[in-house]
């Protein structure tokens, strides 16, 4: 792969939710923008090899893509009705380009555009899996094994989840637009849900060479400070919110020097963005006021590391507590992992270890690197040395992401 060709790809997998979103306000069809935005994207990976990569790559495949609709608008006249009411309008009460208007909209970016097209691929028409997969595709820029890691689910699966919902949305002609506040219930768990996957993968990505995707985790945040507003009463709107701003306080932290991964028991907490602290304790004290559910939870797991000065003074018992309770009201085998993890900190590695053995059948879990890590964390306290080591290396070699794997050697290395 070339140089040229990875900085086309690093900026789709950045700017293509904008881009796609911006282009469906505009046209009105989810489908013609994602014809658009793919376009782009090919006059890119031609010209940009040649041409160089434009000092505003971001703002080269807007203008691209707007051109490109421009010209289909002209050569077909298939845009949305907006755009055809718009042109019959204009063209009689202005002299010269009666596509004038049609430029200055597609050039201006509406701060909710991206919470428009999640709400729109959340459709009460998708399943609920359809509905999180298509988002996350589009909004979120993954890739469908990306996706499929989130749902632990195998990738084909996914690939036909998100063709089947592209279609559905096509037939029923659905329109780019809020829900009217009826709906916004019916559709606001699956929106949770995506704004909380999307700021996953950017706190610990799936693949590549990096540990973190600091744009996603931006992109979640905004996307839940709108929600909050649109949804002031939701107690699990605050603590979503609250949950990504309390760990996105952690992402200075989680790299070091040279972009390597770090550890939460190795990260120098003087890094921790404290304004996101500050932030995420408020919106948790809102969640929970108004009811909380199981994000309000997470938060509150969160919360105690936030109010640790260590590892080892974090309220692991409390920790363990909120993680049973979690697995109750959303049973999950990463929940369960995570209470492993808990609960041998709190009670002993002995302990943890057995409820991480316990996973090890787990259909969902199998081949997920970090079941192997925190079972070679655990039988290193133990001092079962050589099992640790061939643990961290099943880990290394389970996971696909770069940065992960040089972690998983480097604690394999260093197991003595």
């Amino acid at each position: 792969m070339t140089t040229t060709t990875s900085a086309v790809e690093a900026v789709w997998r950045i700017e293509s939710g904008r881009l796609v979103a911006a282009l469906t306000r505009i046209t009105g069809d989810f489908a013609a923008a994602e014809d658009l935005a793919q376009d782009a994207l090919e006059r890119a990976l031609r010209q940009w090899p040649s041409d160089g990569v434009p000092e505003h790559p971001a703002s080269w495949l807007m203008a691209t893509a707007k051109h490109l609709a421009v010209d289909a608008y002209r050569r077909r006249l298939t845009l949305d009705r907006k755009l055809a009411e718009l042109v019959q309008e204009t063209s009689h009460e202005q002299e010269g380009d009666p596509m004038s208007d049609v430029d200055e909209q597609l050039d201006t970016v509406v701060p909710d555009d991206l919470l428009r097209l999640v709400f729109l691929t959340c459709h009460p028409a998708l399943t609920a899996e359809s509905q999180v997969a298509l988002t996350l595709r589009t909004v979120g820029g993954l890739t469908t094994r990306e996706i499929a890691r989130a749902f632990l689910v195998p990738e084909p699966t996914v690939g036909q989840r998100i063709s089947r919902a592209k279609r559905t949305l096509a037939e029923r002609q659905v329109r780019f637009e809020l829900p009217p506040p009826a709906e916004l219930r019916a559709r606001l768990g699956a929106v949770l849900a995506v704004v909380y996957l999307i700021f996953n993968e950017g706190y610990a990505a799936t693949g590549g060479d990096d540990w973190t995707r600091p744009v996603l985790c931006h992109d979640a945040l905004r996307l839940g400070r709108l929600l909050t507003r649109l949804q002031p009463d939701e107690p699990e709107v605050h603590g979503l919110l609250a949950l990504m701003e309390l760990q996105a306080s952690r992402i200075p932290a989680r790299t070091g020097p040279a972009g390597e991964a770090v550890l939460l028991a190795d990260q120098d907490r003087r890094r921790w963005d404290l304004l996101l602290v500050r932030r995420g304790l408020a919106a948790l004290e809102t969640a929970e006021d108004l009811g909380g559910g199981p994000y309000t939870l997470q938060a509150a797991i969160a919360a105690c590391h936030a109010r640790a000065t260590s590892v080892a003074t974090t309220d692991w018992r409390r920790v363990a507590a909120l993680y049973t309770l979690l697995l109750h009201l959303t049973p999950s085998p990463v929940v369960a992992l995570n209470r492993a993890v808990a609960v041998g900190m709190a009670q002993g590695p002995d302990r943890g270890l057995a409820l991480a053995n316990k996973l090890t059948d787990t259909p969902a879990l199998a081949g997920h690197p970090e079941l192997a890590a925190v079972r070679a964390t655990f039988l290193q306290q133990l001092g079962r040395l050589d099992e640790a080591r061939a643990q961290f290396l099943l880990a290394a070699e389970r996971t696909p992401n770069a940065s992960q794997r040089r972690l998983y050697l480097r604690q394999a290395d260093a197991v003595l």
